[in-house]
């Protein structure tokens, strides 16, 4: 038997997921279980051992170890599958958690038994590169780093590349480049013209991917203005309901360009549509949901329908059931639908009040004290109350789209010449640091 140390130190030096410095919040880790549920497990999907591997990683740090098991040994069946063999390069991450789980579990002579199937894998299958990862490992990297934040999508860019570069022919990878790079194009300093071009490119290495194809769509719809893209979006929308649908099947995407390119309603007609067509599928459910709170809460051509505005609470309120450990963003967007409503004004002060005294992390705090601040502003009219909520929403010092558009409003305040509250709000000003 190994030592502890040695096998601790064995540990630490693989590559996966155990080691690659993930270490999201607890509500990060359930919003990550659902878009990965979402993605969907059917066949010939190239992504579905990375899929099962991530998805056992974030079950073992939520305590599900038992379904962490489960699906590293699916991640391992799939990865066999889909690359019809029975042992490669692509096992050592896969390995690597197998590890890891039975270390965490106390059963070391298991571990043990994956390290030495690690070694023998990478003694077998070195990297085509000396002083690089095996291309394998960086595309599983690049993938699993895509799924955290918008901060680690430029890394995974960089892996994507690195590992396309030793094996140029994997064309999902390719894929999966471009849209890391579409994902972090103002970081980049990417042109528009040319990320139209790759994404051009890249759908057509890749016929089949429906999903590459709606973001073409989209950035193409962006950029061309005056051109007009309903007959291109209404044909990839017959195609993409011919499909399984789920979150890489193009309906987020699509819909995007149905909003601003077509109309909000055709886009919830489609969205209906493919609900009505799979109706047990969840993530459709989210999508429809979507489209309604665009129309109801950002569409200003008169009053929103009643019933268009039940339908809309009723999605709603189905989706936190469904997804109830990631509903914040739900309730909120209830509480704006309800306030829209003739009759349930009462009900949107109701669950802000509820989210305000509720135990939450300070990036919770702060959206919910931005959004309330609106909230206040717009529906109640208490232009004071409003300055409060933005005040508190800025003293949180995490950067966010909240508290940039908290801090924003404040300017506004201070620069005006009538709010009475303007002196206070400059002082406040004044004194606010910077996030570090």
């Amino acid at each position: 038997m190994m030592s502890q140390t040695s096998l601790e130190s064995k540990l630490e030096a693989l590559q996966c997921h155990f080691t690659w410095d993930l270490d999201p919040s607890r509500s990060k880790l359930f919003h990550l279980r659902y878009q990965l549920e979402d993605i969907g497990t059917e066949e010939g999907n190239s992504w579905l051992g990375h899929i099962y591997n991530l998805r056992g990683y974030v079950q073992y740090k939520l305590g599900f170890t038992e379904d962490a098991q489960s699906l590293f040994n699916k991640a391992a069946e799939a990865f066999c599958q889909t690359r019809r063999a029975d042992e490669g390069p692509w096992l050592v991450v896969n390995y690597g958690n197998q590890a890891w789980l039975h270390h965490h579990l106390g059963e070391q002579a298991e571990s043990q038994a994956y390290l030495s199937k690690v070694d023998a894998l990478m003694n077998k299958y070195p990297s085509p590169s000396q002083d690089e990862l095996h291309p394998e490992i960086y595309a599983e990297k690049a993938w699993t780093l895509m799924k955290f934040s918008s901060d680690k999508k430029l890394l995974a860019a960089d892996y994507f590349q690195r590992a396309i570069r030793m094996q140029p022919d994997m064309v999902e990878w390719k894929s999966s480049h471009v849209l890391a790079k579409a994902a972090v194009r103002a970081k980049t300093g990417l042109e528009a013209e040319r990320l139209l071009e790759e994404l051009r490119i890249a759908k057509e290495e890749d016929p089949e991917n429906l999903y590459l194809a709606a973001l073409y769509l989209r950035q193409n719809a962006k950029m061309m203005e005056e051109e007009r893209v309903e007959d291109e979006a209404r044909e990839l929308a017959r195609k993409i309901l011919m499909n399984p649908v789920s979150s890489y099947s193009g309906v987020k995407p699509l819909l995007w360009v149905y909003r601003k390119h077509v109309s909000v309603d055709e886009a919830i007609v489609l969205a209906e549509e493919a609900l009505r067509q799979h109706p047990d599928v969840r993530y459709l459910k989210r999508c429809a949901a979507f489209c309604y709170r665009s129309k109801i809460i950002f569409v200003r051509d008169g009053p929103p329908d009643q019933s268009m505005i039940d339908r809309a609470i009723s999605l709603h309120e189905e989706l936190i059931s469904i997804y109830p450990e990631s509903s914040l963003l739900r309730k909120l967007d209830l509480a704006n639908i309800y306030a829209k409503s003739n009759h349930s004004k009462a009900t949107a002060e109701q669950i802000y009040q509820e989210l305000l005294e509720s135990d939450l992390v300070p990036a919770d705090k702060q959206m919910v004290y931005n959004r309330y601040a609106y909230h206040l502003h717009v529906v109640l009219n208490d232009s004071c109350g409003s300055v409060r909520y933005n005040m508190r929403a800025a003293e949180i010092l995490i950067q966010s789209y909240f508290r940039q558009n908290s801090v924003k409003n404040l300017e506004k305040i201070k620069d005006s010449n009538w709010h009475q509250m303007r002196g206070e709000v400059k002082e406040f000003l004044e004194k606010l640091p910077e996030p570090q």
